[in-house]
């Protein structure tokens, strides 16, 4: 199926791996040029080299920390004018936090709500004025099923995921004619989970992650692939959803905890 998105860019944030870089990948190879970046930019580079690109796609890569508002104006601006305009955002950079409430410092609060939320808008703020100005303009706010059903472990960031969701709902109204859409993950196979299985010291990943989905109430009794999460990503961004705003859409393999 053509997603209608030849010859149109996207920016994708956090894109030097998982669920980014499958976005990034699925995006050049819908015919889509990308904009990424990452606060490493070595490995950005790393990562992006190799993905093959659909003909007339182009791809502008550069670091850049989504908390700093000034490096996010001077990377979009750099972006749009490299690639001709901002067509899509995908807001995607992140991380979780280990850590009940009240092991949490204030300091690492503030910190999970600068990234959860102006790590969202400055990329917004130096986006709109592009978007603004083009037929298809589309947001797709990357969150976490956390939004709705937090993990006591994770208290600041479910609670930041929380707030990012209620603004998003907010953003679709204020920024009409531009979508704004959720993609709310569960547990997706990323780099994160490797790490954790090594340290596990149990020999088999496949059974480890059957047991960890076991224990997560996911349905589908497996973690969730990155291509599955950029496919939602990447569905929303594309023309064919022009009548889709204001959406949440869980890509979480039937986790249904929460009401």
């Amino acid at each position: 199926m053509d997603l209608g998105l030849r010859g149109r860019t996207v920016i994708v944030t956090g894109a030097s791996g998982g669920v980014g870089l499958a976005t990034a990948a699925m995006s050049l190879a819908e015919g889509a040029s990308v904009a990424a970046c990452a606060r490493d930019g070595v490995r950005l580079a790393r990562a992006l080299e190799p993905l093959p690109r659909a003909d007339g796609a182009r791809l502008f890569h550069a670091s850049c920390d989504v908390t700093d508002a000034e490096a996010v104006r001077r990377f979009a601006e750099a972006a749009a004018g490299e690639l001709g305009g901002i067509d899509g955002l995908v807001n995607n950079a992140g991380r979780s936090l280990m850590a009940g409430a009240g092991e949490t410092t204030p300091e690492q609060w503030r910190d999970e709500f600068e990234l959860k939320i102006f790590g969202v808008l400055n990329p917004l703020r130096a986006a709109l004025p592009y978007l603004t100005r083009s037929p298809v303009g589309a947001i797709v706010n990357v969150n976490a099923i956390l939004a709705r059903q937090p993990e006591p472990r994770l208290a600041a960031t479910s609670a930041a995921r929380a707030a990012l969701l209620n603004l998003t709902k907010t953003l679709s109204a204020e920024l009409a004619p531009v979508r704004v859409n959720s993609v709310c993950l569960g547990l997706i196979d990323t780099g994160q989970w490797r790490r954790r299985f090594e340290a596990s010291g149990e020999p088999s990943y496949e059974a480890w992650t059957g047991a960890l989905a076991a224990d997560r109430g996911i349905a589908l009794g497996r973690l969730g692939r990155a291509e599955e999460a950029a496919y939602a990503i990447v569905m929303l961004l594309s023309p064919l959803a022009s009548y889709i705003t204001g959406a949440s859409l869980d890509v979480g393999g039937g986790v249904s905890r929460y009401a």
